[in-house]
Order: structure tokens, then C-alpha cells, then sequence
């Protein structure tokens, strides 16, 4: 049976697409929802998944083609490609564990829409070493996060082709595993009959020691030539493993104040080679580069153009202290400032739509909806998690929603599509004591709010001299489709709202 592979829909005003990528060939065999190609449109990459098992037929449209909604871009036979294309994958996982020595590839695994390509931050494991099926091999670095890759058999690790630093593309070699004595005895321990087998486990986990947070063999590597105990270090990998970085900050941390008499006792000016040796060069993530670069589009592109005002957090910090405890009491989390600021914003976009706007080619796209991002900072760098729709929610769904974003952007562990899509960005410097800044925009976005500290301040309240709790703002937005006077009213909105919360509730 023929079975026809179309162009899905491609979202809101989007009409054509160009096909990017094929990952299947005709002849191949593929497996339900297993991705066959990639589009590209003006703002997304939009994966095709296979709409059932077989053999993949005819390829209609080739990659570099311009195809319109629903076209036809290949068609799949069921029936015949489907049963070998899942008799091969068990045959092949298990050969390694019955001892027969055929082999296993380490592939690249999905890495996330629009991403083709990662590099090899870290190897866990060394040639010749014993794995087991599912412990973690080695860490993957894309644009935006990093992910792990599994064992996907038991046997010893014979050769590692992508070495650390490397970069490999999507469905990539990464390393191959073939079977072995290891395998043969973890065969032989279901059984519980061979006396080799209690042993097993224990070499296994002598050699991987904590499996799941294990540390990079880098960052070990340089902690016994550093002298430094794995308590004497933070680590800011995945579910806190020490990384080579942190191992560096741990070595440089106590530096200054060894090095402060130095001045006294070494008054010659070090010479530049001198220097030269002193320092340290470190490759920059492929987080930290997407990030650096974006920043700079940012700049090169828009007419960023910052305003600025101040809140008396007065009536928000009562709210807050009278209502927490029966808030987290019947909503199970903690009532902060996040959703007051988010619901501020919310309402200062429905008065000035240009904002929560951004620029197309030679169009203006109004969002009738706001997907607020929320900037936070995490170990590996800033990451902008979206909150769908956070304009509908209550403030028990936004404190939620903000504090699980922000969990899982400290464990590294957001997908693509949850930093996409937003409209309007919100980023406290203020947690770590900044008390004035110019954000810049998260492209393509046209405005993003920096908050900033609370300090108490002398204000002139009725005549008289009070002291008050006051906080910065900043807004900083893109002058070729919002002008001044549409930047300061969103300013004075939220700054309204913050000082008259009732306002919220009022829709006033």
C-alpha cells in the first residue's frame, strides 16, 4: 500500500517552505514517526515525521526545492520495509550481549528542531572500557543545550571516532561498541548461575563509579594534578558533575589573596611572556557562542533605544507578606515578584500592542497574545525559557509555570521549544544586585524589561520625606517600530499597575 508524504502545516501567514535536509534515501526502511526530512520556512524548521512504517519510495521534492503547503514530497510503501526495519534494531543491541562479538554504532542522537550539528563536550568513558545499556557514554553541547548520549548496547567501548571538541552533525558516528568478555558475563548473570556473575556488577561500578553524575574524566584528570578532592569543588554540569571549567574556578578562587604580597616582594613588572604563561584559553560553548552572536544581531539590526522610570514596590511588597502564606498554602508555591511584573507587563501590552510586535521583510506582525520569556541565568549561560500564553493565567499558573522553567534551565534540561516562540522578555538583574541597566533585545522581539534591585530610597510623598522601597526600570526597545511616546506609556502602565496592584484585578 502507497502511502503519500506531505507538506504539514506550517503555522500562521506561512504558505511555503524550502526542504532543508533528507535523512532517508528511497529503499530505506523507516519506522513510524521517524524523521524523514527537514523545511525551513521564514521562522521555523519544521521537522516531517513518517506517517507510518515501510520503505521509503519516490523523494517528489529534493532538498533546495520551494514546496507549498500540502505538496507532495514523497511517497512511502507499508507493509514490506516495516517488519526488517524492526527486526534489525533488537538483533543488533543484542548481539553484543550474548558474547557473539558483531558490533553496535554510537549515533548522534535527535538533537532538537532546526539543530544539525553539536559538539563532543565530554568523554565518560575511554577504549576498552566496559559499558553497560543505557549508562551515559558521552555529552553532546548544541546552541541551546546539552544532551546525553546513552549506551545502546552492553559490551566494551572498541573505538571513539568523534573525539571531545569535535563537531558532528545530526545522525553522526560517535563511537562503536562491539561485544566481549564483558558482555558475555552480564549475558551469563540472569541466569544466576555462573559465579563470575555477582562480580560483574562490581567491576562495572568500580569503573563508572556514580554513572549518572559522574564527573568528566577531564575535570578528574585535572583535580589530582591540582591536588583537589571532589568536595572541594562545585560542579555545574549535568545534575551537579564536575566539569574541567569548574575545576578551573576552584584552582583560581583562592588565587588573589595568595598572590597579594607579590606586589612587595616581586616589584619587577612581569615580562608580556610572563603573562603569556599565566594565562589560560578556554574554547568557548557553543551556548556561550549562539548567545554572543544573537546579541550582537541584536544590535547590528534593531534601533535599540533604552527608557527608563521607577516603582515604589511599597503596595506589592505588603501584598505579598499579607497573602504568601495562605497563597503557597493553598496553591503549593511560593508567591514572589515575578507574576506581579508578568501581569504588569501583560497589561501594558494589550495599551501598547507595538511592543509585543516584531518586524517581518516590509510588515509589522501585532501578536494578539503574549508568550512572556523570562531571562535566566544558569552555569552554562542565558537562556530565555517562553511561558505560552501568560496573559490568560492567574498568578498561581504563572509562579508555577516561572519556577518550573527555571528549574529545569538550571538542570540544563529545556528543549528547543521551550525557549521559541516569545514576544516580550522580562530579565531581573536585580537577583544579583544590579541596580540600573540596559537590556539588550532578544531578536525578534521589539521590547524586553529589565528589572533591577530594590533599595530603600528618601522619596517626597505628600510633601514630606519618606523612606521607600524602590526599584529601576528599564525598557529597552526597538525605535523603528516603537516610538518614545509608546515606550514611556508601557513604562508608566507597569509602573501604574506595581504601585496600585487593585489596578490588575480592575482591568484599569
Amino acid at each position: 500500500m502507497s502511502i503519500e508524504v506531505r507538506v504539514p502545516t506550517l503555522g500562521e501567514s506561512v504558505t511555503e517552505a524550502t526542504v532543508a535536509t533528507w535523512f532517508k534515501k528511497p529503499g530505506d526502511a523507516v519506522a513510524v514517526d521517524e524523521m524523514l526530512c527537514e523545511l525551513e520556512t521564514d521562522k521555523v524548521t519544521v521537522e516531517v515525521p513518517s506517517p507510518a512504517a515501510g520503505t521509503l519510495g519516490d523523494i517528489v521534492a529534493g532538498e533546495g526545492e520551494t514546496v507549498g503547503v500540502d505538496a507532495l514530497l514523497a511517497t512511502l510503501t507499508e507493509g514490506e520495509g516495516a517488519a526488517p526495519a524492526r527486526a534489525e534494531a533488537p538483533a543488533k543491541a543484542e548481539a553484543p550481549a550474548k558474547g557473539s562479538g558483531q558490533s553496535v554504532d554510537v549515533m548522534v542522537p535527535t538533537l532538537g528542531e532546526s539543530v544539525t550539528e553539536a559538539t563532543v563536550a565530554t568523554w565518560f568513558k575511554k577504549p576498552g572500557d566496559a559499558v553497560t545499556q543505557d549508562e551515559m557514554l558521552c555529552e553532546l553541547e548544541t546552541d541551546k543545550v546539552s544532551v546525553e548520549v546513552p549506551a545502546p548496547a552492553s559490551g566494551t567501548l572498541s573505538e571513539i571516532i568523534a573525539n571531545e571538541g569535535d563537531t558532528v552533525q545530526a545522525n553522526g558516528k560517535l563511537a562503536v561498541i562491539s561485544g566481549g568478555a564483558a558482555s558475555a558475563v552480564e549475558a551469563s548473570d540472569p541466569g544466576g548461575k555462573d559465579t563470575a556473575a555477582p562480580k560483574a556488577p562490581a567491576a562495572a561500578d568500580a569503573g563508572k563509579g556514580r554513572a549518572d553524575v559522574a564527573n568528566a574524566p577531564s575535570a578528574e584528570k585535572l583535580m589530582a594534578e591540582k591536588g583537589l578532592s571532589a568536595a572541594q569543588v562545585t560542579g555545574t554540569g549535568r545534575d551537579g558533575r564536575i566539569m574541567k571549567e569548574d575545576v578551573m574556578k576552584a584552582v583560581a578562587a583562592p588565587a588573589p589573596a595568595a598572590s597579594a604580597p607579590a606586589p612587595a616582594q616581586a616589584p619587577r613588572a612581569p615580562s608580556p611572556a610572563e603573562d603569556a604563561a599565566r594565562e589560560e584559553r578556554v574554547k568557548m560553548t557553543r551556548l556561550r557562542q549562539t548567545i554572543a552572536r544573537r546579541l550582537k544581531d541584536a544590535q547590528n539590526t534593531a534601533a535599540i533605544l533604552t527608557t527608563y522610570n521607577e516603582v515604589d514596590m511599597t503596595e506589592v511588597m505588603a501584598l505579598r507578606n499579607e497573602y504568601k502564606d495562605l497563597f503557597e498554602k493553598k496553591h503549593g508555591v511560593r508567591l514572589g515578584f515575578m507574576s506581579f511584573f508578568t501581569k504588569a507587563c501583560c497589561h501594558a501590552l494589550r495599551e501598547v500592542p507595538e511592543v509585543n510586535a516584531e518586524i517581518d521583510g516590509q510588515e509589522i506582525v501585532y501578536k494578539n497574545f503574549v508568550h512572556m520569556g523570562i531571562a535566566a541565568g544558569t552555569p552554562q549561560g542565558l537562556v530565555v525559557p517562553v511561558i505560552r500564553d501568560a496573559d490568560q493565567m492567574s498568578f498561581a499558573e504563572l509562579e508555577k509555570a516561572i519556577a518550573e522553567k527555571g528549574r529545569r534551565a538550571r538542570d540544563g534540561k529545556l528543549s528547543m521549544a521551550e525557549m521559541q516562540g516569545g514576544t516580550f522578555t522580562i530579565s531581573n538583574g536585580g537577583v544579583y544586585g544590579s541596580l540600573m541597566s540596559s537590556p539588550i533585545l532578544n531578536p525578534p522581539q521589539s521590547g524586553i524589561l529589565g528589572m533591577h534591585k530594590i533599595q530603600d530610597r528618601p522619596m517626597v510623598i505628600g510633601g514630606e520625606i519618606k523612606i521607600r522601597p524602590m526599584m529601576y526600570l528599564a525598557l529597552s526597545y526597538d525605535h523603528r517600530i516603537v516610538d518614545g511616546k509608546g515606550a514611556v506609556t508601557f513604562l508608566v502602565r507597569v509602573k501604574e499597575a506595581l504601585e496600585d496592584p487593585r489596578r490588575l484585578l480592575m482591568d484599569l
